[in-house]
């Protein structure tokens, strides 16, 4: 490779970004106000936030956690969304894991945790397809959608590539047309800012009126 292509990269990364973007703001624009619906709705009734994902995607889970319960209040005053990511007690985690498997880890949880009306959002890249040495991808998250929606709950999936069964699974699917693991996370983050900061906006106008 030579001197000019190394230095394309850059150029090359942030040109597929944007034509994800394009195609984002094109295709998804709906559902990503949907999911500011569905968390508007949560946030109204008192309902709790189940977040889930492994790897890059579980990193994602708590920061999604943490900007539900605080980034969405204006002011101390205002409550947030109790929201809980099902990766970041590592006892629990480990325990659960190392007694009774990795792909019950979050049904195992929510058995405990959840409570009616509950909102399930998971993020993978995959969305439940494709495997590696331990087996098919994201199976624990699938699962774990899939428990709450059995139990009456609506779910929200952040997948990418083709989107995977985890498009169908979720109430609201929303997939990052992209084919790079390192632009579909990344764009998991810009995308749940988006929801997060769309709530917010819902959340502030809703105590105008």
């Amino acid at each position: 490779m030579n001197e000019l292509q190394n230095r394309r990269y850059a150029s090359d990364y942030l040109t597929q970004v944007g034509t994800v973007t394009d195609i984002l703001k094109k295709e998804y624009s709906e559902k990503l106000e949907m999911a500011i619906d569905v968390l508007f709705e949560a946030w109204q009734n008192g309902h709790w936030v189940y977040i889930m994902g492994n790897g890059g995607s579980a990193s994602t889970a708590t920061h999604l956690a943490a900007d539900l319960n605080k980034t969405i209040c204006s002011s101390p005053e205002d409550k947030g969304l109790k929201s809980l990511a099902l990766v970041d007690n590592i006892p629990l985690v480990s325990a659960l894991t190392n007694d009774w498997g990795w792909e019950d880890v979050y049904v195992n949880q929510l058995k405990t945790m959840y409570q009616p009306g509950g909102i399930g959002i998971a993020f993978s890249v995959h969305g439940g397809s494709g495997n590696d040495l331990a087996g098919k991808w994201s199976q624990n998250v699938m699962k774990g959608l899939q428990y709450i929606k059995d139990n009456g709950g609506k779910t929200i999936g952040f997948s990418g590539f083709d989107g995977g069964p985890m498009k169908d699974l979720a109430t609201v699917g929303i997939v990052v047309p992209a084919d790079s693991t390192p632009i579909v996370e990344g764009m998991h983050v810009v995308l749940h800012h988006l929801v997060v900061f769309g709530l917010k906006e819902r959340i502030v106008q809703s105590k105008k009126m």
